[in-house]
């Protein structure tokens, strides 16, 4: 609940493109919808073009933006306040994805600001 939130939300403060990231579910009984998602998926990397590029950065600039990225999914304040913004979603029992996002985003503001400073 909200993974997607954060990583968006990550991504996007480390100065990586949101759009390289998506997550959408297919069940095996969904063929077309797969072939749909990853078909599509695969355009938008093709129109970013490599990693970095879209973004202005050099690979080694993505490398640490990556690394830090990965860092702050990792802190455990990080994780203690991503769990509180889960608690405050079911308790709220709205499961739109606008909802989810908004949560996690103001939830999760100053815990976020500080991991990646």
């Amino acid at each position: 609940m909200g993974v997607d939130a954060l990583v968006r939300k990550v991504l996007e403060d480390v100065g990586i493109r949101k759009e390289r990231y998506d997550l959408q579910w297919a069940s095996a009984a969904e063929a077309p919808r797969f072939v749909q998602l990853i078909t599509g998926f695969t355009e938008r990397m093709k129109e970013l073009g490599p990693l970095g590029e879209a973004e202005g950065l050099s690979q080694e600039e993505i490398k640490a933006k990556l690394e830090k990225a990965l860092a702050v999914v990792s802190d455990q304040k990080v994780r203690v306040s991503f769990g509180n913004a889960a608690k405050a979603v079911r308790k709220d029992a709205v499961w739109t994805p606008e909802h989810i996002d908004e949560v996690v985003t103001t939830k999760m503001a100053k815990t976020l600001d500080k991991a990646l400073a």
